[in-house]
């Protein structure tokens, strides 16, 4: 067994116990916590590490699983409701394939999980969106700073609801937007068992200039709008939550050339408190490691 132990703001103690086999289990002030995701009610972190390039270039699931992240640091309460829209969804695609639908054809379970989904994914949908007007104007200044550059940057949340307006925020307007189109994909979905509409499916577009990215972006500029996304998270939840988050950079420099790694390390450790990995010293210059405390493994 493994024991990390930590204080935070100097009030709370963490202590975080990892086995060979089975979970990890974590203590803040002596007390077990019941649900692990609670440990972000503490501590806020952010961190960057080399295959965070893939949010950009990489399929959806990368960049939902990087806003869901953001959303749950700025609210802890919307992990519970991802894991409950992820129950319902699996027991809706489990229903598809039950005896009891392939023997009846009734619909009426379905009905009460269309209910369920479209108040789940209007809940989602909203924060996802919010969280990115928000950090928007944070990711504009950092690709600008990183860039040295007048490129113009955007950020759209790709959402599967249709004739929805981008300022639409009505919970009730959303939510029977949704329900209408669950209901309109219904006898394809009984076909295939799989819910193709929903959070699960939508998916965030980075624009330089208008032009995606991921798509046409060179090596240079995804790196760099990856960065600025992390720096802009970073700020984000400064900002918001008043308390600065723990900033890991996991062996980053490697992905970055020289003029890019000497913006992000002029701009680290100011404000967070940052703890960084590396394989080698060369790539840092002698300032910053002579300002830095350094633990060798």
């Amino acid at each position: 067994m493994a024991v990390v132990i930590g204080q935070i703001n100097f009030k709370d103690d963490l202590k975080l116990n990892l086995f060979r086999k089975g979970p990890k289990r974590i203590y803040v002030n002596e007390s077990i916590l019941k649900k692990q995701s609670e440990i972000k009610n503490y501590i806020r972190s952010v961190c960057f590490c080399s295959s965070d390039i893939d949010i950009v270039r990489s399929e959806p699931s990368y960049r939902r699983t990087w806003i869901d992240k953001v959303v749950s640091q700025l609210e802890p309460v919307y992990l519970d409701l991802i894991s409950r829209f992820n129950r319902l969804l699996k027991q809706r695609s489990h229903f598809w394939r039950s005896e009891s639908f392939l023997k009846t054809q009734s619909t009426d379970i379905v009905e009460s999980f269309d209910i369920q989904m479209s108040i789940l994914s209007t809940r989602i949908f909203r924060r996802r969106r919010r969280a990115l007007l928000k950090i928007k104007p944070y990711v504009e200044y950092w690709h600008n700073h990183l860039s040295k550059s007048q490129e113009q940057i955007d950020i759209n949340y790709l959402s599967g609801i249709q004739n929805i307006s981008p300022e639409e925020e009505e919970e009730e307007v959303i939510s029977k937007k949704i329900a209408e189109q669950l209901l309109n994909q219904r006898s394809i979905e009984a076909l295939t068992g799989k819910c193709n509409f929903g959070p699960h499916r939508d998916d965030i577009e980075f624009l330089i200039n208008n032009v995606s990215v991921r798509k046409y972006g060179s090596s240079g500029q995804q790196r760099t709008f990856i960065l600025a996304l992390k720096m802009a998270e970073l700020d984000l939840l400064t900002k918001t939550l008043n308390v600065p988050p723990i900033l890991i950079l996991d062996d980053v420099l490697a992905e970055l050339d020289l003029t890019r790694q000497n913006l992000l390390l002029n701009s680290v450790g100011k404000d967070s408190q940052c703890f960084i990995s590396a394989t080698h010293l060369d790539k840092f210059n002698q300032s910053f490691l002579g300002s830095s405390q350094m633990i060798h493994l």
